[in-house]
């Protein structure tokens, strides 16, 4: 679908839940796409078709977090903050006030208090490898050898998940914890956005999206590495499973990048750095030149 197409499915979700829609601005339009109206405070995020369990699974998400004290987004409270629309789920939250992506600080510290939390019945387990083959599907820029050694490392992370080193109990964990899901506001909230992939796991898969950041693409100093084990209290990098989740991290970012290469041309020497940085044509890590899909 389209942009336009795709805003017609959330002006229709403002009409079944009685808000003018007026004004509708894009955020992102992607796979999953979110719009906001400004002059009713509202967000909209129409997922993709067949998405309705983890849509629904959001907002039960959302509601449990702010029963335990911890800040995330929050529906509506509209009589339908859950639709479906041409096979779209779509769902209805309440706009942010101001805020800024949050620091490693910030961002360590949210993690801790939601790793303290008790697994609620609702949390399926996290799914490492989800979409991964349909991603390498979709990589036409990239050549077949190319393609070929994406399907055959995603089968060997495969195995080592199910050998993955015990480190700290399983809890729940949010699954994308990026400082662009992991926001303060200008109140000094730090609060969880884009509840997808909150699931039950290891708590350093989590922790895994941070570290690489410094190991991996010095994206961060050592400093600010610092700053987010501090605050959790744990250096995920010391742990024997680090090397494994970093790896399937970077491969999940890599199959995203050789994705979007498919349908638009300016993204095709990023995916191609990216699936050379791993076959370690370009050297050791850290990497230079990942820059963000968009």
């Amino acid at each position: 679908m389209n942009t336009t197409q795709v805003e017609r499915i959330a002006r229709a979700a403002c009409a079944d839940a009685d808000i003018g829609p007026a004004g509708i601005l894009p955020i992102k339009v992607a796979e999953n796409a979110i719009f906001r109206v400004p002059d009713q405070h509202v967000v909209i995020r129409v997922a993709r078709a067949g998405q309705e369990h983890a849509a629904r699974r959001e907002l039960q998400t959302a509601a449990w977090l702010q029963a335990h004290n911890v800040s995330a987004v929050q529906p509506m409270g509209s009589r339908a903050d859950f639709a479906t629309i041409e096979s779209r789920p779509v769902t209805l939250w309440k706009e942010l006030p101001p805020h800024r992506n949050g620091t490693e600080r910030e961002i360590g510290s949210a993690l801790r208090a939601l790793h303290k939390l008790r697994v609620p019945p609702f949390l399926s387990k996290v799914e490492p490898f989800v979409r991964l083959e349909q991603r390498i599907d979709s990589a036409s820029s990239l050549s077949e050898s190319g393609r070929q050694w994406l399907y055959k490392r995603l089968a060997d992370l495969r195995i080592g998940w199910e050998e993955l080193p015990s480190g700290m109990p399983r809890s729940p964990i949010h699954g994308d914890a990026w400082e662009g899901n992991v926001v303060t506001t200008d109140a000094g909230v730090t609060t969880f956005l884009d509840l997808e992939r909150a699931s039950v796991g290891p708590p350093e898969w989590d922790l895994v999206s941070t570290a690489i950041k410094h190991s991996s693409f010095r994206w961060i100093s050592a400093e600010r590495y610092g700053a987010f084990c501090d605050a959790y209290g744990y250096d995920v990098t010391a742990w024997d499973g680090f090397q494994l989740l970093r790896d399937i991290r970077e491969l999940r970012m890599t199959c995203m990048a050789a994705q979007a290469a498919g349908s638009d041309p300016k993204h095709v020497a990023q995916a191609q750095l990216r699936v050379d940085c791993l076959r370690g044509v370009v050297g050791p890590r850290p990497w230079a030149g990942w820059q963000p899909i968009v």
